[in-house]
Order: C-alpha cells, then sequence, then structure tokens
C-alpha cells in the first residue's frame, strides 16, 4: 500500500496543471478584486482549485487512474460518487440522505437516467421529511429520523450492483433496499424478468428461499421467518410469505449468483431487518436465459 500510495503522489505531482485551470483560478481573482465584500474565503477556492486539479490528473494520466483504482475506497469513488448530501441536525430531528452519482458509463442516457432517478428520489426524500418536520413542530413536536445511502454491492468487470436504502425512524424503524445492476460491457440494466425464459422462475426462486428460512430457523431459534415451519407457530403465522414478486429487489454478486432482497418486515419480523437469499445457480439453470451473468 505505501508503494501504492507513494506512485500516486509521484504521478500527480507529474501531472501537468491545464492551461484552463489556470484561466479559471485567474478569472476568480480577478471576480474577488471587484467583489471584496462578496468574495470567497480564500480556503474555498483553493479547495476547488484541488478538486479541478484532481479531476484533470484522472484525465490526463491514465496511470493515475489505474493507481487509484488499485487502492480500497479510492478506486470505487471513481465509479460511483456522492452527488450531493442532504443534511439537518436538530435535537430531535436527523437526516442524512446521500445522492449517488454513476460515472463513466458510455450510455449516457442510461447514466442519466439512472442518475435523475436517484436525483429526484433524493431531493423527494428531503422535501417529505422537511415537511412532517414542520407538521410535527406545528403539533407540540416529536422525533423523526432518516438515513438514506448507497452501497456498491458489486464491481468487476461485467457487473455494476448498487444498493440503495432508506431507514425512516419514528417510534419504530422500517428499512427498504432498492437495487439497481448494470451490465458495464453492453452498457444496459439488467432486470430480474430478463434473466429468465419465462415466469416459473417465480416459483423456483420462492420455494428455495422457504427452504432456506426452514434451514435457517431450525438450526437458530433466534431467526424466524413468515413461513410454515419457519419458527412461528401456525396458528400465529398472519401474513404468511408465499411468492417473490416478479420484479423482486435482487443483485448478482461478484461470484455470479443471484441474491434476492427483502425489505424489513417484508418476510419476517422487524427485529430480522433486511434480509438477502442467495440462490444456487443449479436452481436456476433449467430458467436461465443463459449464463452470462449467473453461473
Amino acid at each position: 500500500m505505501d508503494e501504492k500510495l507513494k506512485e500516486l503522489e509521484k504521478q500527480y505531482n507529474e501531472v501537468p496543471i491545464p492551461k484552463e485551470l489556470d484561466f479559471v483560478v485567474e478569472s476568480a481573482l480577478k471576480q474577488g478584486k471587484k467583489k471584496r465584500k462578496n468574495r470567497a474565503p480564500q480556503w474555498l477556492l483553493g479547495t476547488a482549485a484541488a478538486a479541478m486539479l484532481f479531476t484533470a490528473g484522472l484525465n490526463v494520466s491514465p496511470a493515475m487512474a489505474r493507481t487509484l483504482s488499485d487502492i480500497p475506497i479510492v478506486g470505487s469513488v471513481v465509479k460511483v460518487l456522492t452527488w450531493t448530501e442532504y443534511e439537518v441536525k436538530e435535537e430531535t430531528y436527523d437526516a442524512d440522505i446521500k445522492v449517488p452519482s454513476i460515472e463513466n458509463l458510455e450510455n449516457k442516457d442510461l447514466a442519466n437516467a439512472l442518475n435523475e432517478k436517484y436525483r429526484s428520489e433524493g431531493k423527494a426524500l428531503y422535501n417529505d421529511f422537511i415537511a412532517e418536520v414542520g407538521d410535527l413542530k406545528a403539533n407540540g413536536g416529536g422525533h423523526l429520523g432518516v438515513d438514506s445511502g448507497y452501497d456498491v454491492k458489486t464491481d468487476n468487470d461485467q457487473i455494476l450492483s448498487i444498493g440503495r436504502y432508506t431507514v425512516n425512524t419514528v417510534a419504530s424503524s422500517s428499512t427498504t433496499m432498492h437495487y439497481d445492476t448494470i451490465d458495464k460491457q453492453n452498457e444496459i440494466l439488467i432486470t430480474l424478468p430478463m434473466l429468465f425464459k419465462g415466469d416459473s422462475y417465480i416459483k423456483a426462486i420462492s420455494e428455495n428461499i422457504k427452504e432456506q428460512m426452514r434451514e435457517q430457523a431450525a438450526k437458530d431459534p433466534d431467526k424466524v421467518f413468515w413461513v410454515k415451519g419457519g419458527g412461528i407457530p401456525d396458528n400465529e403465522l398472519f401474513d404468511e410469505f408465499n411468492a417473490i414478486k416478479a420484479d423482486q429487489q435482487f443483485y448478482i454478486s461478484d461470484k455470479g449468483k443471484l441474491v434476492i432482497s427483502f425489505d424489513k418486515y417484508e418476510v419476517a419480523p422487524g427485529a430480522m431487518g433486511l434480509l438477502e437469499f442467495e440462490i444456487p445457480t443449479d436452481v436456476l439453470k433449467n430458467d436461465l436465459v443463459s449464463n452470462n451473468y449467473i453461473h
């Protein structure tokens, strides 16, 4: 790791400063002289220049970009960025909403569509939070929290899977997860139905998940699921899980396995939280269109 960082520093120092950057900084300084009362703090100007130089460095030096890709965390940031973050920090009201942005996709229409969706959802989540806080304050106050962000589940030569989570907290909390899985080579968004020849995958996956639930419940008394034999007496099984939705949330793991996701409360009591089930490929082999993604 030390050698990689030294190499990164060497490449960074060797990157020529673009003329465009000189022009932007010079223009900013001139504007600052004209409007000294409203000028930006020097630290802000320096930060902007550094950020621009960093971006220019990535564009000018492919070797620098490769070095970044080899460094944990930094490599993934180059591909999925936090576009903006909404924050509210008050005594009983708390919001932290991070909005992702997918960068460097050649399919600009796909990238723009996904990024616009993320931005619209983030803004709507923030606006709803502000409205609810206003209602609570008008009625004597209360507690409200929202935490939303993203997690890159898979990022390899073929697949990029991004999970976006939202945790809403009032008296108790609810958690939802939404995934987007992208074929990076063909620049397309993968949906669950397109992986299969017909709709028989719904039953095959559902039966396997029920089997996994029963096995987990039998091994661990703290695990309970809303299925028969899932740790809950049959006479208390009011909301039994029968089958996944045709467009159930999913992602494809780095090992090429299909992982089905359920929100909190969707197939089990809230204490079980978000749930994921990796489906053995043998269960799917007769229904798959091909083994290009799932293998």
